[in-house]
């Protein structure tokens, strides 16, 4: 819309070298934004040491970004339109410049997750902003290279964020993983705001549904904080946490009444009623929610349980990213000739076998047994989300796409932060499950287990070194066993997915006829 309306008769777009340091200014904001993502993952077992909690705690500082970034998202349209996409991106990064320092001097996790929360909180305008801005100041033949440097931008920043935070907190001290985005924020501002000021797109006074807004913070903020905690609290043995699902439940049944009723509902419920939109956003959560877990779950394992330093668990994850960038300009192309729900399927089909390729990891696997795996998930990178977005706005009229693009991103960021807490709660109770089963298996009288105390005693260790030694090999024997657990099951869900795809109907990039037609 702001780029139609620059087009009849705004400021004409930009050129030479105003138009690159502009570019490179709006990519550097979308890239701080997905970096901070995705950067704090290898990050955490440095993160929760440091502060003396566990790592399943410091997996809030996840969750906390992610729920509040996603909450936030569906107030972009209403914030660009009253104050222009200009003021909003700009002002977006100024305050998540901010909300990065203060994450940097955090004193204990309790201060870092609020910081984390305002961070999220900030940055919801950063991505559809940088998005707009692009668009509007290329000119319209080369709006394909505009939405090409924006869709790189997202792809780089997860290969950099591992990398990055496994230096930083290996190297230097893990504050400056957030402390690295004050220069390059503060950069980012003052460029977009000299060059871009005077092209501000037009304003009005629009409503805002307050009410709807609180409920969606109630509902969301008590269904996380019950998934973040409920693993220490014992689940629905705690009174708090039985309240905090009734107050997400009462709280998800008010918002959906209220949204369905209001006349400016901040969340736009309609659009569900589109099969395709419906049906593809569901694929696209459950999806997501199965790569956001294993993200999570990969590099913790390595740190926790494999002896990994944070750099190298980093490098384990950066191939894939590495593909998904070479290839998705490729996928871009194909999705114009080729319906997106068989695109769909091979991205899942590549998930799946991905995800069962790690079921096979062994406790003496390689570096490079570890990364052939997330070679094959690059490829499912590289075409879930073009596919999935395909298929979730295909016959949506262009008035709405706005906010069909913004609940489809609500839904995907919120599934997200649900599975990063539901992965870490799985993976712990299936290794108390294998320790169980593993313990009956180690009696005092067990041939191999007093071998095994023998030999280590052999070698110095006294008897009850020994036997701690050989108990410390059970549980991480244990979580690897819960690990592969974890992987074959979301190798099968994401098998189980293919078949919701093919419920939709055709779908093409920029081809809505082939929609229509079906």
């Amino acid at each position: 819309m702001a780029s139609d309306q620059t087009q009849g008769g705004g400021p004409a777009p930009m050129t030479g070298l105003t138009l690159a340091i502009t570019s490179i200014a709006l990519a550097l904001g979308t890239f701080m934004q997905v970096l901070d993502s995705t950067i704090a993952n290898v990050s955490i077992p440095t993160i929760a040491g440091n502060l003396g909690v566990s790592s399943s705690q410091g997996t809030w500082v996840i969750t906390a970004f992610a729920v509040a970034n996603g909450v936030s998202v569906p107030l972009t349209g209403w914030l660009m339109g009253r104050y222009g996409v200009v003021k909003t991106f700009v002002a977006s990064v100024v305050l998540f410049t901010i909300a990065s320092f203060l994450c940097g001097i955090s004193w204990n996790l309790s201060s870092l997750i609020f910081f984390r929360i305002l961070q999220g909180a900030v940055s919801g305008p950063m991505i559809p902003g940088s998005q707009a801005l692009l668009i509007m100041i290329f000119p319209p033949a080369k709006r394909g290279t505009a939405l090409a440097i924006w869709s790189m931008t997202t792809l780089v920043a997860p290969i950099c964020g591992p990398i990055l935070g496994g230096y930083i907190s290996d190297n230097i001290s893990w504050p400056w993983i957030f402390l690295i985005n004050v220069p390059v924020g503060i950069l980012c501002a003052v460029i977009c705001w000299r060059n871009m000021a005077s092209r501000e797109t037009p304003t009005r006074k629009l409503p805002i549904d307050r009410t709807g807004f609180m409920l969606l913070l109630v509902w969301v903020g008590a269904l996380q904080v019950m998934l973040d905690t409920g693993k220490e609290a014992d689940w629905f043995s705690s009174p708090a946490i039985v309240v905090e699902m009734w107050i997400a439940i009462i709280g998800f049944v008010a918002w959906v009444i209220w949204e369905l009723n209001e006349k400016h509902p901040i969340v736009d419920l309609s659009l569900f009623k589109s099969s395709n939109f419906a049906i593809g956003t569901i694929a696209f959560c459950l999806g997501y929610a199965v790569f956001f877990g294993n993200n999570l779950l990969l590099p913790l394992w390595l740190q926790t349980r494999m002896g990994y330093i944070a750099t190298w668990a980093g490098l384990v994850a950066a191939p894939s990213g590495v593909v998904a960038v070479f290839l998705t300009p490729f996928m871009a192309r194909l999705l114009t000739r080729v319906d997106a729900r068989w695109v769909a399927t091979l991205s899942l089909s590549a998930f799946g076998l991905s995800f069962w390729m790690r079921s096979g990891y062994t406790p003496d696997a390689s570096f490079g047994v570890l990364v052939v795996p997330l070679l094959v998930q690059g490829v499912a990178m590289s075409t879930f989300f073009l596919s999935m977005v395909t298929i979730s706005l295909n016959g949506i009229p262009p008035q709405q796409t706005p906010q069909a693009s913004g609940l489809s991103n609500f839904s995907r960021i919120t599934a997200g932060s649900f599975a990063a807490s539901l992965a870490t709660t799985i993976w712990d109770r299936g290794a108390a499950v294998h320790q169980t089963r593993l313990a009956e298996t180690m009696s005092a009288t067990d041939p191999a287990y007093v071998g095994t105390v023998g030999k280590l005693q052999g070698v110095g260790l006294s008897g009850l070194q020994a036997a701690g030694a050989v108990t410390q090999q059970a549980v991480n024997q244990a979580y690897l066993l819960a690990a592969l657990d974890f992987f074959r099951v979301s190798a099968w869900l994401c098998l189980i997915l293919i078949p919701l795809v093919w419920l939709t109907k055709k779908a093409m990039s920029g081809g809505g006829a082939h929609a229509a037609a079906d």
